[in-house]
């Protein structure tokens, strides 16, 4: 099977977020870049990396089939000729569930190279309550 082109990195992230919610794991590996050097931390989970370490994780993970509603707001993205850095609030919810999952800050990074963008690295966490963080608002917690 001939892996897409994406001509840009955001083309890459519309088919990441896409093969998210349909379950598409043929689809979701079309986007990750084929070199060793990648990484994937799910919400919650250990990270893993390179290349085969990460189709197994997102093959267990699709593999349920669950299709979800994944709207992505508030992008900050940044970068150059050669690298994407889009950093992006994911709401969450599975297809025919009225609950939402916690709002999840997922950090996607993406690399040009002869195939067009792929992606290298994917990084998801889920925002905590602004509460547990008392008076800190106005300062950088680390």
């Amino acid at each position: 099977m001939k892996k897409p082109i994406y001509t840009s990195a955001a083309d890459a992230e519309a088919a990441f977020y896409d093969a998210l919610a349909r379950a598409d794991f043929d689809a979701m590996m079309s986007v990750w870049s084929e070199d060793d050097e990648i990484a994937c931390i799910h919400p919650g989970g250990p990270r893993i990396v390179g290349l085969q370490a990460v189709r197994e994780a997102w093959r267990q993970m699709l593999a349920g089939g669950a299709h979800l509603q994944v709207d992505v707001s508030e992008a900050v993205v940044s970068g150059n000729a050669m690298v994407a850095v889009h950093s992006v609030f994911e709401n969450i919810r599975v297809a025919g569930a009225t609950a939402r999952s916690p709002l999840i800050a997922a950090t996607n990074v993406y690399i040009r190279g002869a195939l067009g963008w792929r992606m290298v690295m994917h990084h998801a966490s889920p925002v905590p309550d602004a509460a547990d963080f008392g008076d800190l608002s106005p300062r950088v917690v680390h």
